[in-house]
């Protein structure tokens, strides 16, 4: 009796549902629930601390908003106001040069001592440890670490220069040497590049290098025909992400100069903080923070345009 009214249940619902009610949910949907229910942290955090600040942001930036009042909309006023400003072209400047020099000498450096440290030599993995371990300290102590280097008074290296009767200059007081000296300093932490070359080494055949032996092709000739190009992801991939950061360059510039002397110091990331916690322009330091990033997604996708003129792929059709 009772599964008889069950049966009957079962049809008089039917006819609300494209499915009966006892059939199982199939594999496939079981594991897609499973998957939402998963990711859905991952992505309930995306959007509270990542997408929201991102559109609040951009929004805020066409406001005199300052932490304080109420903001109000002023429309494009702050980015007109940063065409007029000459701290925020001299920022420009600054951060131009040492992506534009400071870039390259890392990729180069990074890339000349990857190549000595792939050859196998006595103790070659403590010289790897040692290239390695100043990316593992965090930046603000390297900079502490080098003001007293730099130091014109007491510092290692005008110690070394008074020796051989050379009175070395004001490294960081200075606005001829400050930027250049900032730059060297950056250099410090190449540690990383050098493992992802040393990598991107190591994955190269060494069959390539036996017949290029065969063929006469040894020392420059084997690096600039066999080892070059098949390192041109890895460099690819180094040099975008270099881009990217190099832009973002604070933390030396704040602890060792605040940007000085005469503002010749003066990054970009630095000035759009001072707008935003020194003068309270927050508002103004969001449009500059949004212009950096425009620029940034220019020159990046100018680099990614011209990959295929200078990127090969092993596996690339035509190869």
């Amino acid at each position: 009796m009772v599964a008889l009214q069950a049966k009957k249940r079962k049809i008089s619902l039917g006819k609300y549902f494209d499915f009966p009610l006892h059939t199982p949910l199939r594999a496939r949907t079981r594991e897609a629930i499973a998957g939402y229910i998963f990711v859905a942290p991952a992505i309930i955090g995306f959007v509270i601390l990542v997408a929201v600040p991102i559109a609040a942001s951009f929004a805020l930036s066409f406001t005199n908003f300052d932490m304080i009042n109420t903001p109000k909309f002023i429309g494009a006023d702050n980015y007109q106001t940063m065409m007029h400003d000459p701290l925020f072209w001299q920022s420009l400047k600054v951060i131009a040069i040492s992506a534009f020099v400071g870039l390259p000498l890392n990729l180069v450096l990074s890339l000349t001592l990857a190549v000595l440290l792939n050859h196998q030599v006595r103790s070659i993995a403590v010289w790897r440890t040692i290239y390695y371990l100043p990316t593992v300290v965090a930046p603000a102590s390297i900079a502490v670490l080098w003001v007293w280097i730099l130091n014109p008074e007491f510092g290692v290296i005008n110690g070394a220069l008074r020796s051989i009767n050379i009175e070395g200059p004001n490294w960081l007081g200075d606005s001829h040497t400050a930027l250049g000296s900032l730059i060297v300093v950056n250099l410090w932490a190449i540690g990383s590049n050098v493992i992802i070359y040393l990598a991107g080494l190591q994955g190269i055949p060494t069959e390539l290098y036996e017949a290029a032996a065969v063929d006469g092709a040894w020392g420059w000739k084997s690096f600039r025909y066999i080892t070059l190009p098949l390192l041109t992801p890895v460099i690819f991939f180094t040099l975008v992400l270099g881009l990217i950061y190099s832009w973002q360059w604070f933390s030396e510039p704040f602890v060792m100069t605040r940007g000085g002397p005469d503002n010749s110091t003066l990054t970009y990331l630095l000035y759009a903080y001072r707008n935003a916690f020194v003068y309270f322009k927050m508002g103004y330091a969001l449009s500059l923070v949004w212009v950096m990033f425009a620029i940034v997604l220019i020159l990046t996708i100018f680099v990614f345009r011209s990959s295929s003129h200078w990127v090969y792929y092993e596996n690339q059709e035509g190869m």
